[in-house]
């Protein structure tokens, strides 16, 4: 596993980009569409994730990269508390399990992506 977010969903997106991008000056490193926009953490390999376009029933908390996601739930399922059932996202799939204290805890695969190309010579 490997931690590559933390996941903040926003009801109000413009406000979150004033605070993180012109308050606290995170540069942005990618946004889908009009609603999720991603910054960097200096000093860090992990990204804030802000969600305007977030689900009901979904909380803040950290997103892991796993392998696979189907296989993840096959070893761990038994011990977890799933919260979301796992479902495609663009280049894979993604899942969401409660912690002990019932926070959030999301898992994702980037198993349906396309591998990329090394450039050409």
């Amino acid at each position: 596993m490997q931690l590559l977010f933390s996941y903040l969903p926003a009801k109000d997106l413009p406000a979150a980009l004033a605070l993180y991008r012109d308050t606290l000056g995170l540069d942005e490193l990618w946004r889908e569409g009009d609603a999720t926009v991603a910054f960097a953490v200096p000093g860090t390999d992990v990204a804030l994730m802000v969600d305007g376009a977030a689900q009901d029933g979904w909380g803040p908390g950290p997103v892991f990269l796993v392998a696979s996601v189907a296989d993840f739930w096959a070893a761990h399922g038994d011990a977890l508390d799933m919260a979301i059932e796992p479902f495609e996202i663009p280049g894979g799939m993604i899942s969401a399990f409660r912690d002990p204290g019932r926070n959030f805890v999301y898992v994702m695969d980037q198993s349906t992506a396309p591998e990329e190309q090394p450039a050409a010579s």
